[in-house]
């Protein structure tokens, strides 16, 4: 895994075999993050990044200059992982937290300019998610909402979508 740009540009972390999860290729996460540069200046931004795994998504985010970033994963690995990574770079800007997303989201008062979710694609209700997200008001009026899934689902029809993209088998939602 590695970070495509910014202040830690070219750090790679090697994720141990046994994990679960499935980081976000580099090939889609660099495309997203500039189809991302269309919508939101990351440089100061309060960025939740949910289900967070290997923590790709959230070192992507500090290193292109978000203010904080809140990192969510449930899983106990996963989360020392995050946490081991961030020690490696020094930075303070990213907040590992260890739980349910769920809970988080609904507990939740605090906002964000962006959000990240990517949830495992066999996950029950994946699809109630982006409302879940929005529904709470945890993303700021002019905030934007990336939601990676599978192939399967499609949410052209939800007033606030704004653009798919598709990158292989990774799919990105954005809402606005």
């Amino acid at each position: 895994m590695r970070i495509i740009t910014g202040l830690y540009k070219g750090r790679h972390f090697d994720i141990p075999h046994s994990f679960k999860a499935r980081p976000t290729t580099d090939f889609a996460k660099e495309n997203i993050f500039n189809v991302l540069n269309g919508y939101i200046d990351l440089d100061g931004c309060m960025a939740l990044d949910l289900f967070s795994g290997t923590g790709s998504i959230s070192l992507e985010l500090v290193s292109r200059g978000c203010s904080q970033v809140i990192s969510v994963e449930a899983d106990r690995d996963h989360h020392a992982f995050i946490k081991q990574c961030l020690a490696k770079l020094g930075t303070d800007k990213c907040i590992p937290l260890r739980g349910d997303v769920f809970r988080f989201v609904k507990s939740c008062r605090q906002q964000f300019n962006f959000i990240f979710a990517d949830p495992p694609y066999a996950l029950p209700k994946i699809a109630d998610i982006p409302n879940l997200i929005l529904e709470k008001g945890i993303l700021k009026e002019e905030g934007v909402f990336v939601f990676e899934h599978g192939k399967d689902l499609d949410f052209s029809n939800h007033p606030r979508f704004c653009e798919h993209r598709s990158y292989g088998s990774v799919n990105f939602s954005i809402f606005k």
